[in-house]
């Protein structure tokens, strides 16, 4: 086995002795075989640092797919409301309704305004403007997506709470503000 000339020049020099410069030898031939702690430790850090960004990478990927799909949903929404809307609403009667703390008020026929009453028709937010919808779609839209119902009468929800004072005094679905 040769020695490589800084060992033999420390021999010389009486600065190391022949176990030492042997044992220096094989440890640099061990490092050699099995590579260099330092790089391993660079290679691990890297394989580290590639893992979490492959992860950082699929979480984006899924939060976009995820948005992406609630967009095709809420335009999959709006053309079903624009395709499936009832027409010939325009009436002399007046609807008044809540929406978002305000009151709204639309202008529709007067068997419209009874099949509203009823919970037949439901009224549908659609961009600027309502939409009337028959009750069995609005009731697959509000399951797809909420938030485009905003009248939707169901008399089998109006249940009156057991310790309400008012109970007796029923007030009309038909009453005109």
């Amino acid at each position: 086995m040769a020695k490589n000339a800084l060992q033999a020049q420390l021999l010389k020099a009486g600065l190391v002795d022949s176990k030492k410069a042997n044992k220096i030898s094989k440890q640099t031939q061990h490092a050699k075989r099995t590579g260099d702690a330092l790089n391993i430790e660079a290679k691990k850090a890297l394989a580290d640092a590639q893992a979490k960004k492959l992860e950082k990478d699929q979480k984006l990927n899924q939060e976009k797919q995820r948005v992406l799909e609630e967009k095709m949903l809420r335009a999959n929404i709006i053309q079903m409301i624009k395709q499936h809307q009832l027409t010939d609403t325009n009436g002399d009667i007046s609807y008044q309704f809540v929406d978002d703390a305000k009151v709204k008020k639309i202008n529709i026929t007067q068997k419209l305004y009874d099949q509203i009453v009823a919970g037949h028709v439901a009224i549908a937010r659609l961009d600027d403007s309502y939409a009337l919808l028959p009750r069995p779609l609005a009731d697959r839209i509000d399951a797809k997506m909420e938030g485009f119902m905003v009248v939707s009468n169901d008399t089998a929800k109006d249940e009156l709470a057991e310790d309400d004072p008012y109970a007796a005094y029923v007030i009309p679905d038909d009453l005109m503000w």
